[in-house]
């Protein structure tokens, strides 16, 4: 069992203290297509509705994301930055419509509340923190949109630094690592981000990190990252985990049910045909691993269960 960082987290108008409890983190995705609730929130009724349901179940942050990073998707395109590269099928103006009227009216029903925007976008993330977000959360890493760690910087926001490994419509024809090399594809990938937040003025305070399951990494080298989650506290940074309702959980599920049912005839054994309890509970198992393995934060759908489990998980952290 790993040791978590203790650390302060320096946020636009407050800090947090990691790593003497998990912090949960309620996902809330405002999009038509994300792969595990795309289109439930989209409207802004129905989101802010969600956002206060999961503040009233223990969330200490919300998560807003207007884009879907899903596998697959136009996203992470530098914002038409880069020559002969295509702008994402999600534009900055039409991420903040569906973004920022939830924001405001979470601010004013709770206003106390923590957000995050999950954004690699500078010009979304510099609406949002003028509306009153205190965190973004970049899936890129700072390597997306190269103004956007000096936005963070300009309104000293809190940031969530992930590792991506190439874009989502690369994923699925990337080779598989061994163990020792996707660990150091991390660790690497992340003291990178951390050096390009630290040449635009990003305090080390203000840094979380996050190893990015999913994210460019094939279905058993999450695995293999979750077990050795723990190297990557030699950053010096506390870690969040993101391991919610992903595929790879789902498709390990997918062989335990075809296994369980061989003697059937023209099954199909998709992750489509896992019960949604059953994602759940695997997750809920992925995040208890993460936490154990020194996660400080963990990003989850379901908060309730989620604070319930995290507050075993952390009695187990405070044995000595």
């Amino acid at each position: 069992m790993a040791q978590r960082t203790r650390a302060v987290w320096r946020l636009r108008t407050r800090t947090l203290e990691l790593g003497a409890r998990t912090l949960v983190m309620g996902v809330v995705n405002i999009t038509p297509d994300s792969f595990s609730d795309g289109g439930l929130f989209l409207d802004p009724e129905a989101a802010l509705a969600r956002c206060m349901q999961c503040l009233d179940e223990g969330a200490d942050i919300l998560d807003l994301g207007a884009e879907s990073t899903r596998p697959g998707a136009n996203a992470g395109t530098n914002v038409g930055s880069l020559a002969g590269s295509a702008p994402p099928t999600v534009s900055a103006e039409e991420e903040q419509a569906r973004l920022l009227p939830v924001l405001h009216g979470i601010l004013a029903a709770s206003p106390g509340a923590i957000i995050s925007v999950d954004t690699y976008k500078a010009a979304t993330a510099r609406a949002a923190l003028n509306s009153g977000a205190e965190i973004v959360n970049d899936v890129s890493g700072f390597t997306w949109d190269p103004g956007l760690a000096a936005v963070c910087a300009e309104f000293g926001a809190g940031v969530v630094v992930m590792h991506t490994r190439g874009r989502p419509e690369e994923w699925r024809n990337q080779p598989q690592l061994a163990g020792d090399a996707l660990v150091a594809m991390v660790r690497d990938g992340l003291a990178q981000s951390m050096a390009t937040a630290a040449r635009a003025g990003v305090a080390l305070e203000s840094i979380v990190l996050d190893p990015g399951y999913g994210f460019g990494k094939r279905f058993e080298e999450n695995y293999t990252l979750l077990a050795r989650q723990a190297e990557l506290l030699a950053l010096g940074r506390p870690l969040l985990a993101g391991l919610s309702r992903k595929s790879f959980l789902a498709h390990t599920l997918a062989g335990i049910e075809k296994a369980s049912q061989v003697s059937r005839e023209n099954v199909s054994h998709s992750r489509e045909s896992i019960s949604f309890e059953a994602k759940e509970h695997a997750s809920l198992a992925a995040m208890t691993a993460a936490i154990l393995n020194g996660a400080s934060i963990v990003r989850v759908h379901a908060v309730q269960a989620a604070v319930e489990a995290a507050r075993i998980a952390d009695a187990i952290c405070r044995v000595e």
